[in-house]
């Protein structure tokens, strides 16, 4: 197996179970400027993406025009601190044990999301997750310029922790373009999971290296 030192993971889906309340939201906030679209649509068009992206890209896909997605996403916005506030955020089943078990064996662990620095925090707080106890770095969209599938996140964490070969890094998630992320930076492990926004079938069009049901059953190859 491959001498792994880093794990840069996705956050919602992958380590986090926040109920896919951000696509729900997304939805409703495109529904509500007047669209119609559908839970799985976004789901499926949206997964991974910088938000202000995603809408941008679902927009284009279901009229061809994406003037309104500035007021959309502002709107978006403002409805997911709201719902944020009340939301029972939990792990995903086995995920917490996993990052310390990774941090016990001394590999350095980054969280990765398209979410602003301001959700992801927020997320983390609700769990209680501590900077160098449960994780090594967070990433976000807000600290890169180009967002995924664009490898700009992980090379980021490379550079942080002085990782120079990226066939030493590995990268899951519950996306596509998690996948797609991964491989455009060259990664030597690329896991999907099934505990969060997409399905076997759509994972499967990114060949990953692995398809788990959750990330806790990445212990077994690493």
């Amino acid at each position: 197996m491959k001498n792994i030192e880093l794990l840069v993971l996705d956050m919602a889906g992958t380590t986090i179970n926040e109920d896919n309340v951000v696509y729900k939201t997304l939805t409703s906030a495109v529904n509500n400027h007047g669209y119609q679209v559908t839970l799985d649509k976004v789901l499926s068009s949206c997964a991974g993406m910088e938000k202000l992206e995603a809408i941008t890209s679902l927009l284009k896909e279901i009229n061809g025009n994406e003037t309104d997605a500035p007021v959309i996403f502002q709107n978006f916005s403002e409805q997911l601190r709201e719902a944020y506030r009340n939301l029972d955020v939990k792990p995903i089943n086995g995920a917490e044990n996993f990052l310390l078990k990774m941090k016990s064996m001394d590999k350095k662990v980054v969280l990765n999301t398209g979410y602003s620095s301001e959700i992801a925090r927020q997320l983390l707080d609700k769990l209680q997750w501590k900077e160098s106890v449960h994780f090594d770095a967070l990433i976000t969209a807000d600290d890169v310029s180009e967002s995924r599938p664009s490898p700009e996140m992980i090379l980021l964490a490379m550079k942080k922790f002085n990782i120079s070969e990226p066939g030493n890094v590995l990268k899951a998630g519950d996306s596509v373009i998690d996948i797609e992320e991964g491989k455009n930076a060259g990664c030597g492990l690329t896991v999907a999971v099934l505990s969060g926004a997409q399905n076997r079938s759509e994972l499967e069009t990114a060949h990953p290296d692995y398809i788990f049901n959750t990330i806790s059953e990445a212990e077994d190859i690493l």
